[in-house]
């Protein structure tokens, strides 16, 4: 019995591989395959619904991922002058 489902699950594994390999590859280096009237038509169709598609796209701000963690301030320029008047360090509390 275990030879049989053994068989059967290779069978279903086989099968698709099998089908894939029939179908012909393009190889690097062989021209093109000419296109008929009909797909050279649908291509172009294809191309100016995407042209068209992109003009219906409604211009969006630039997202700031950041947005939230930084603040709205600017932070102040360093000059000379903030470096003369340090702050006064206090202890609070005991050791």
């Amino acid at each position: 019995m275990r030879v049989v489902a053994a068989a059967v699950i290779v069978a279903f594994l086989a099968g698709p591989a099998f089908g894939q390999a029939q179908q012909p590859v393009q190889r690097y280096g062989e021209p093109d395959k000419e296109k008929t009237a009909q797909e050279i038509r649908a291509e172009k169709e294809a191309e100016a619904a995407y042209r068209r598609s992109l003009g219906n796209i409604p211009a969006q701000k630039q997202a700031d991922p950041w947005g939230n963690v930084r603040s709205d301030a600017k932070p102040e320029a360093k000059t000379p002058e903030a470096k003369t008047s340090p702050a006064k360090k206090t202890k609070t509390g005991a050791n």
